[in-house]
This record gives structure tokens, C-alpha cells and sequence, in this order.
């Protein structure tokens, strides 16, 4: 297992050659690691509540929709939300389905001053198999 410097400088890189706005992107084999060394590290899953109904659950994640079912509409007080369960000291993973709604997340996330948020790549599910 990585120590918790090392697994931070490879998200930063990655986020440095991904051009992101944020603090960097994990892997889920890293983002679980992160979880067990942090103690300030907190999973937001940003899926729909449709999505934690039937596709399933993270234990111990915060569950906070940034999009809204149906019509995926974006969810207008989900900085205002965040706020409500985290601290702008926390290390912030966010977790959609694929990686792409976390990655909006994140983004939102930064913009309004929390300074600690990295998305996961691949998501929830992952790649969709065309198999």
C-alpha cells in the first residue's frame, strides 16, 4: 500500500496532465487506500436517487445528488448541501457512475472554495462493456 503522500502527489500529477480545475483524480483501487489513511477523507456519492435505489449503495458514503432524475437537471443547492456535511479541511472523493458527474462535482466543489477535492476515475460502474 502507498502512504497517503504519495497516493496525494499521484492524483495532483494526474490532475496536472488532465488540465483539471481541481485537486487531482484517483483511481478506485487509490481512492479506497486514501479512505483508510485519511481520517478527514470523505466519499460523496453524487448519483441520482434512483440510482442508490436500485443500482446500489456505498456504505459510509454521503449521498449527495448533483443531478436530478428525471431529466437530469442540475441540482441548484448542492453546494449549499455540501456544505452541510463537510468541512472546506476535508479531503473530498466524489464518485458518480462513470466518472463524468464527479468530475462536475469536483469542479463545483473548488469553485466554491474547498480546496481538497478529487474525483474518481471510472466511477461507480466503470466503463460500460459494448460486449
Amino acid at each position: 500500500m502507498a502512504t497517503l503522500d504519495e497516493l496525494l502527489a499521484r492524483a495532483a500529477q494526474r490532475a496536472n496532465e488532465l488540465k483539471l480545475p481541481y485537486a487531482g483524480a484517483f483511481t478506485p483501487k487509490e481512492a479506497h487506500e486514501v479512505l483508510a489513511l485519511a481520517s478527514n477523507a470523505r466519499l460523496l456519492d453524487v448519483r441520482t436517487q434512483v440510482e442508490w435505489s436500485f443500482v446500489g449503495r456505498i456504505e459510509g458514503a454521503l449521498e449527495l445528488e448533483f443531478m436530478h432524475y428525471p431529466g437530469m437537471t442540475p441540482n441548484p443547492n448542492f453546494v449549499d448541501s455540501l456544505k452541510g456535511v463537510v468541512t472546506p479541511e476535508d479531503l473530498l472523493l466524489f464518485l458518480c457512475r462513470t466518472g463524468g458527474r464527479s468530475n462536475a462535482a469536483a469542479t463545483a466543489a473548488t469553485s466554491a472554495g474547498y480546496g481538497k477535492c478529487y474525483n474518481i476515475l471510472e466511477g461507480f460502474e466503470g466503463d460500460l462493456n459494448t460486449d
